[in-house]
């Protein structure tokens, strides 16, 4: 029997509400729904983290980010260099590994030494030379380096030394989807593994002046809010979806997309293709470009809470799964390594200890027990610059505990009626809380989970004074700026970031 090809699909801070078939009724994403409509939906699906680098090294390793040791997006400051980003915080978050360690085995590695050509397009954000994409078992990259963000935006010329630029203004997820395309038609006769890793829909938010009209118009006719943003503990987080840019921006990759699936249709390799769709975090609804809103979830990328940690997780898998399931089991990034490799029927590595379990019972409708009892644990010992508070989380059933560091507090949340975390249980469950306290503390013991330590220099008054300035003056900037975008003769520069130079 022909081992089945692989093509996984990774999402840059796109969130679980912002697709069509996860509820949002202002983005337009036929293609990603696709993806969930053929195969299996995760309704309860996570990252491994709620920033994109600890996430991104979990799914190729299968292990949570306390054991392969990136628990930052890689380039965020650590320990005292923290000051320096004028914040005034209880605690000086831990030093992370910068760059995915060359002793780690990763899925692609594994399916390369098995007879899989492999390959990478977009968004890598694992660490600098020695740790390329080329290192962990890609034969071909294009576009993968160091940074976590386009540096020269949405619109050629990239500035990437790993993707020659192209025509003056080509759509980069376009281009990404093209170059996923021709190594499948040259593979087809071959297994393969292709890793689309976007960089959309991370800022800087950029569309195309048709596009953002189109969703101007959209967001207008559906009316324009009083107000888009609350304050919630630290930052704004947004409440409302209807920023015509973000809009504009999940459309060209949703195309981006249906582009490479209608290359396995025409190719005649689609029923033995197994097609991967997820994100590496929650929706940008603090931070960066405060764009999107994840409700009825409660905040967004960089927190703690679901909006930040819940994604879109879909399986499709020909001749296995029925097109059209759904399962509510929660699953996480870290389930994807040994999933892919029952599926292709390569056992996983003795030398490579893995947190994840595979999905494949679950695909195939038999027993689940071990995944529905099993816990998930995060762990960010960090201040995410979305809002999110040095803090590590256990999941076991419905139940979810979230502890601080700043104030070593509890919270305690059953999901299975409050998905909003509004009710904090804490004090009304104490036995509950401690037996889960106690399984995440052994937890971070076995895999020697750094922990953020006391900043002798903190000072609660600048801390006050700095909260202050983003309620009372930042967030009423917010306000202005995105209800500017759907103003008919708002434009972002002279050509619309260049995007006018070429369709997309």
């Amino acid at each position: 029997m022909k081992r089945p090809n692989i093509l996984f699909i990774l999402a840059d801070d796109l969130g679980w509400r912002d697709l069509q078939v996860e509820g949002s009724d202002f983005y337009e994403s036929p293609n990603c729904d696709r993806i969930s409509q053929g195969g299996m939906r995760f309704s309860q699906g996570y990252a491994a983290c709620q920033v994109c680098s600890p996430s991104r090294a979990s799914i190729l390793t299968g292990k949570y980010p306390t054991r392969h040791g990136i628990t930052d997006w890689i380039g965020a400051s650590s320990g005292k260099e923290w000051r320096k980003n004028n914040r005034f915080n209880k605690l000086l978050p831990p030093d992370y590994k910068h760059n995915l360690d060359i002793n780690e085995l990763t899925f692609s590695q594994v399916l390369q030494s098995q007879g899989y050509r492999t390959f990478f397009a977009g968004k890598w954000h694992l660490g600098d030379q020695g740790s390329d994409p080329e290192n962990f078992g890609f034969e071909i990259n294009k576009g993968g380096w160091k940074v976590g963000s386009p540096i020269g935006g949405y619109f050629s010329p990239w500035q990437n030394p790993k993707l020659q630029s192209g025509p003056a203004g080509e759509s980069l997820p376009i281009r990404l989807a093209r170059e996923t395309s021709e190594f499948i038609k040259c593979n087809k006769n071959q297994p393969f593994l292709a890793y689309l890793s976007f960089y959309s829909v991370h800022g800087p938010i950029q569309t195309s002046k048709n596009r953002w009209e189109k969703f101007r118009q959209k967001a207008t006719a559906q009316g324009i809010p009083d107000r888009r943003f609350i304050f919630d503990r630290n930052l704004p987080v947004r409440q409302v979806q209807d920023c015509p840019i973000y809009a504009g921006m999940i459309e060209a990759m949703d195309e981006a997309i249906g582009l490479v699936l209608d290359v396995l249709q025409k190719v005649g390799v689609a029923d033995n293709t197994i097609v991967c769709f997820t994100s590496d975090n929650g929706g940008v609804s603090s931070g960066d470009s405060f764009a999107s809103s994840m409700l009825p979830l409660r905040g967004g990328k960089g927190r703690q809470w679901e909006g930040g940690l819940r994604v879109p997780y879909y399986i499709q898998a020909p001749g296995l799964v029925e097109a059209g399931s759904n399962c509510d089991l929660p699953v996480s990034g870290i389930d994807f390594y040994p999933t892919l490799l029952e599926l292709a029927d390569i056992p996983i590595p003795t030398k490579q200890v893995i947190d994840g379990e595979s999905l494949v019972s679950v695909l195939r409708d038999e027993d689940s027990s071990s995944l529905k009892n099993r816990d998930l644990f995060w762990h960010y010992p960090h201040y995410g610059n979305q809002g999110g508070e040095p803090s590590s989380v256990i999941r076991s059933r419905n139940w979810k505990l979230i502890h601080y560091y700043e104030d070593r507090r509890d919270e305690l949340y059953d999901l299975s009626v409050d998905q909003g975390e509004q009710n904090d249980l804490a004090d009304l469950y104490t036995d509950k809380t401690m037996q889960m306290s106690q399984r995440l503390n052994e937890w971070l013991r076995l895999t020697r989970a750094r922990l953020p330590e006391s900043d002798p220099e903190y000072r609660l008054e600048k801390e006050k004074d700095r909260l202050s300035q983003l309620e009372h003056e930042f967030m009423p900037q917010l306000e202005s700026q995105h209800a500017q975008y759907l103003d008919a003769n708002w434009q972002p520069n002279a050509d619309w970031w260049g995007s006018l130079t070429t369709i997309d």
